[in-house]
């Protein structure tokens, strides 16, 4: 058996990782893992030659093509794996909250496919591949910063360049002065779940139309929110985490012009008796918005606000930072190469 973890992630800042912009004015991302995880098993039968994957529900099929998990059958297929596998999945966190899952399977996912067939990917080409199945393949109006979160972890910076290529670095934190940071910086569960995608179409569609009424009123929204994400690693790095949460205020600002699926109702409510009964800095929904989870930046009374939050239903999730990416931790299995596939059912792979 092959077992991966790979970290979810909250995005901090940037937030123009979708195609329909960042091929026009590029793209900048900064977010952050954490220690919360989507774990996959991949595992070979002895005998048994039928494919299974178990997520939410259980599919057994002869053949990848027939699976309508549409992340599991594209990357068997890209291996060419054919029959006799096994894959499953367990979660920390639910889908639909944000935090990236959809790309933390995949990414997990052809972590363990490259492990079993022993041709490690690195973590830019984990998350190239996986941006190639998302966005190519299948045509997802998602972004392209999920797949390079959960390859790399830590606290990111992504580059996007109109081509689509990126470059990522870390963020130049001291690591004496993150406790501050996650102290300060809360994550409250809303209990709802959505669509990623369809919170993300109505922005998608409009940058992608030139000619929509809410084209230049996105396009100048993604505008402020790239710059404001520019000025936020600015703060980070340099220590001054209070003008970060300041930011923040300007992020959800920018963010709401999206789409009316961004926000959640009674959010802003919310906010604003966060801001005058506790002095919270800023505040936003994670993710694509209208759902999932919620960021405060509280500089001071961390239990107040806490115990204010579970009053009104939502929980805190506490966290510290996952430094590492995607990672093989367990790998069992023999069929290192040299296999035939009369035996497993897949195509030849040789060691080396």
């Amino acid at each position: 058996m092959i077992l991966t973890r790979t970290p979810f992630r909250v995005t901090l800042g940037g937030g123009t990782g979708l195609p329909s912009y960042f091929s026009r004015h590029g793209g900048f991302v900064l977010a952050m893992g954490l220690d919360k995880y989507m774990y996959i098993s991949l595992n070979v039968p002895l005998v048994d030659r039928m494919i299974r994957v178990q997520y939410m529900r259980s599919e057994m099929v002869d053949h990848p093509d027939q699976l309508k998990h549409e992340l599991a059958r594209e990357a068997l297929k890209r291996h060419e794996i054919w029959s006799q596998i096994e894959v499953t999945s367990t979660a920390d966190l639910p889908a639909g909250s944000g935090v990236g899952s959809s790309s933390c399977y995949l990414v997990g996912l052809l972590a363990a496919l490259h492990a079993y067939r022993r041709r490690p990917g690195s973590p830019a080409e984990l998350a190239e591949e996986a941006s190639a199945i998302e966005l190519g393949t299948l045509r997802q109006p998602i972004g392209k910063e999920d797949q390079y979160m959960a390859a790399f972890g830590g606290m990111s910076v992504l580059d996007i360049a109109r081509d689509g290529s990126v470059v990522h670095r870390y963020a130049n934190v001291p690591i004496s002065s993150l406790p501050d940071f996650i102290a300060n910086v809360h994550l409250y569960w809303t209990g709802i779940r959505r669509s990623v995608p369809e919170i993300l179409r109505d922005q998608y569609l409009a940058m992608e139309d030139p000619t929509s009424p809410q084209h230049p009123v996105v396009e100048e929204a993604l505008h402020g929110i790239k710059d404001v994400g520019l000025q936020s690693l600015a703060a980070i790095e340099a220590g001054n985490f209070d003008e970060f949460g300041q930011l923040m205020d300007r992020h959800w600002n920018f963010k709401k012009r999206l789409s009316p699926r961004v926000t959640i109702p009674g959010f802003d409510e919310l906010y604003a008796e966060l801001r005058d009964r506790f002095g919270v800095l800023g505040a936003k929904v994670c993710g694509p918005g209208g759902g999932g989870f919620v960021m405060v930046y509280a500089p001071a009374r961390h239990a107040d606000v806490t115990r204010f939050m579970a009053e009104r239903g939502l929980k805190r999730l506490h966290y510290n930072i996952e430094f590492e990416g995607v990672k093989v931790i367990t790998n069992t299995t023999p069929y290192a190469g040299g296999y035939t596939p009369e035996v497993v059912g897949h195509q030849p792979v040789r060691a080396g």
